[in-house]
């Protein structure tokens, strides 16, 4: 199998210390057959370092943050009922390992649950079933309105699997060389991998959104403290809290898994009032389900930036 291209990010930092620490965590990442691209910013401060931020990536699951922000928008402008009912039948529900798309059978949850669902445990059937709601067409528009245009909403959760499975059928590992082969040759056989037609985003422009929810320059205030509260309710501790894991911190976050991209976006809080906001996007150049030493690396960047950028 041939390599992947050689990309040689732009670097980011706002003194040579940090321009230091990003281009380390880039050669990490590196050695271990990753591209991508990586934002780490004081929320306090502005200081920030990392890599290749402006490149644009398909999102998978990190594009729940700002469904989540538009639903809670709704909900906090009296337009939506978070005690609202809404049933889901596995029968026409979408695909995935957790929470609703896991079901067996029809359930009556409720639209401030599916929220939870969708951000504690990723589950794509809640997402779908909130979109069924608010439309991805508004959740775009609404997020071009709020100046955030350069993150793009353009379909449902269960699209990536229906492209998947429309270019491999249900064979994982052929959808995951398939992956691998068009990051080599640039021409994308799954439709949702290509960042022109993915729901797509820059470690900037998710970093930027980050700051907006936390310092509550965004929709309103009770829909960016709600959305606050349920990301720090995420289970997945695989990534970037894997090296952030103490009493004086909390970790509030959103994975994105699909194929072979690996993602986390989310704010660490210290104790001592120090706030980072952090996005890690990768693609991965080996064929993988599971790559522990990736996930590491990725924690291992946010604890060297949370470290550099405290001071």
């Amino acid at each position: 199998m041939s390599a992947l291209p050689v990309h040689r990010p732009v670097y980011v930092g706002d003194d040579g210390a940090l321009l230091d620490v990003a281009e380390a965590i880039a050669a990490d990442w590196a050695a271990l057959g990753v591209h991508g691209s990586f934002l780490a910013r004081n929320l306090d401060t502005g200081e920030q370092l990392g890599f290749g931020v402006d490149e644009s990536m398909p999102l998978a699951s990190v594009v729940k943050v700002p469904v989540a922000l538009v639903v809670l928008d709704r909900i906090a402008n009296g337009e939506l009922d978070p005690a609202q009912p809404v049933t889901v039948d596995p029968a026409r529900s979408s695909v995935g390992p957790t929470g609703l798309a896991a079901f067996r059978y029809p359930a009556g949850v409720a639209v401030g649950d599916l929220l939870l669902l969708m951000l504690s445990v990723s589950d794509n059937a809640a997402a779908d079933a909130l979109l069924d709601l608010v439309p991805v067409a508004e959740v775009d528009e609404r997020l071009r309105a709020w100046g955030c245009g350069e993150i793009r909403m353009r379909h449902r959760m269960n699209h990536m699997y229906e492209c998947a499975a429309g270019a491999a059928g249900n064979d994982f590992s052929l959808a995951l060389e398939l992956a691998l082969r068009d990051e080599r040759s640039g021409r994308h056989t799954i439709a949702t991998l290509d960042p022109a037609y993915a729901n797509s985003g820059s470690a900037a422009a998710l970093v930027e959104l980050l700051q907006r929810v936390w310092c509550d320059e965004v929709s309103t205030s009770a829909a960016t403290a709600e959305l606050r509260r349920l990301m720090g309710l995420q289970v997945f501790t695989h990534r970037l809290a894997s090296e952030l894991r103490a009493d004086s911190l909390r970790w509030s976050g959103k994975t994105g898994t699909f194929l072979h991209l690996r993602h986390e976006i989310g704010v660490v809080e210290a104790e001592s009032g120090h706030r980072v906001a952090m996005a890690a996007l990768t693609i991965a150049g080996r064929r993988a389900g599971l790559a522990p030493d990736i996930d590491l690396a990725i924690g291992v960047a946010g604890r060297e930036a949370f470290e550099a950028l405290r001071g």
